[in-house]
């Protein structure tokens, strides 16, 4: 078995959390070394992602200052300027304007394996040494640092592991920490779409009673659909024929762009709620889905994971410039408590959001629609939410 020479960090899992947590760590001047189970596909302009993302404001500045937001917004990236949520059954509606946050756009909304794409191409650059195709098969730890043992047949020592490796993490198991599941019994829909009217560069979401359907606006004219729906839901929507399963998601929507045509195949995933019980185990941090798996509300699944990669590149900084111990056990169950803090917060308001939304019951039906209301004609509370989801 073939030994490294000891590295500051090993960053397993090279999505676009993982990615940007080596190239952070990088910039930094550490030495990083990057592990993935296989190497993504180039990204390909004609074929379009299923898995897209509502970025938040707080990580289109993370990757420009990795050097590959340049390369995601020339190639495509669709700003959205208005937010546009209201219920179905209660009522009322509430409304973000890009205009009245002094900003050019709210938002973009970008494909998973573009990101992937430009993360990747700034890897070399940045001195990070990518193993790959690897996975991990078994992990040591002791206060001085972390050894892993790949399937390739390589030993790597190192200061610090981040576990960037999924809901079903490897690392994690390893560890030993617990991530408990909680099942939603509900799948998230998602598909391209053509609309009869133009998307307004404006992100919508409807509260139904089986969950929200949100309309994401992308170049092409096209709008990318997540429509969080039950399980058995679900199976009978992706059971319909294209025109048929076009009608019902025109009449979920309540035609607000006028009628869809599926422009894409469809695809569902599960939805549930996962939390570690520690984002710091030893050498070991946990950042991404696997130390957060939230509902799909309100897009912020890969946003709360970049936070993860910024706060710890800030807290890594900072012991630098004071020439301290940056991998200390003590800063790092500072970083750990702050996210796991922040993270559980934000996982418990997209749940009761959702119950009180997804609910069919009268107290919940009559307050909700009033709430939205309230929020719409009060501005300092919707430049509060606004300013939560967004990071600044």
């Amino acid at each position: 078995m073939r030994s490294r020479g000891a590295l500051d960090a090993v960053v397993v899992g090279a999505g676009v959390v993982g990615a940007a947590g080596a190239l952070a760590l990088a910039q930094l001047g550490l030495e990083v070394a990057l592990v993935e189970a296989a190497a993504p596909p180039p990204w390909r302009a004609d074929a379009r992602d299923l898995r897209v993302y509502a970025f938040a404001p707080d990580n289109a500045s993370l990757l420009e200052s990795l050097g590959a937001w340049q390369g995601v917004a020339e190639a495509r990236a669709q700003a959205y300027r208005r937010m546009r949520v209201w219920d179905a059954a209660g009522g009322g509606e509430l409304a973000f304007d890009a205009d009245a946050f002094g900003r050019r756009e709210l938002g973009w909304i970008v494909e998973h394996a573009l990101l992937v794409d430009r993360l990747w191409a700034r890897l070399h650059d940045a001195g990070v040494r990518v193993v790959c195709p690897a996975r991990v098969v078994s992990l040591t730890q002791d206060a001085d640092g972390a050894r892993l043992h790949l399937d390739d047949g390589t030993r790597h020592a190192a200061r610090l592991v981040v576990a960037a490796d999924g809901a079903d993490s490897t690392v994690r198991a390893l560890v030993g920490v617990d991530a408990p599941r909680h099942d939603y019994m509900q799948r998230g829909i998602v598909a391209y779409v053509a609309t009869e009217r133009p998307h307004e560069a404006t992100a919508w979401q409807r509260f139904l009673p089986g969950g929200p359907l949100a309309f994401l606006p992308c170049t092409g004219a096209l709008s990318s659909i997540v429509w969080s729906v039950p399980d058995a839901d679900a199976s009978r929507l992706l059971a319909l024929d294209d025109p048929t399963f076009a009608a019902e998601l025109t009449r979920a929507f309540d035609a607000r762009l006028g009628a869809t045509t599926l422009a894409s195949a469809r695809a569902a995933f599960p939805l549930r709620r996962q939390l570690v019980d520690t984002y710091a185990a030893g050498r070991v941090v946990f950042v991404g889905d696997a130390a957060h798996v939230v509902h799909p509300l309100a897009g912020q699944g890969v946003n709360l994971g970049l936070r993860d990669v910024a706060v710890l590149r800030d807290t890594i900084a900072e012991a630098l410039r004071r020439r301290s111990d940056w991998s200390a056990s003590q800063r790092l169950a500072r970083w750990a408590r702050g996210r796991r803090s922040e993270n559980t917060l934000a996982a418990y308001t997209f749940e009761g959001l959702q119950r009180l939304f997804g609910s069919d019951s009268i107290a919940p039906t009559l307050l909700r629609g009033p709430l939205l209301g309230l929020a719409g004609r009060v501005p300092p509370l919707a430049h509060l939410f606004w300013r939560r989801a967004s990071g600044l």
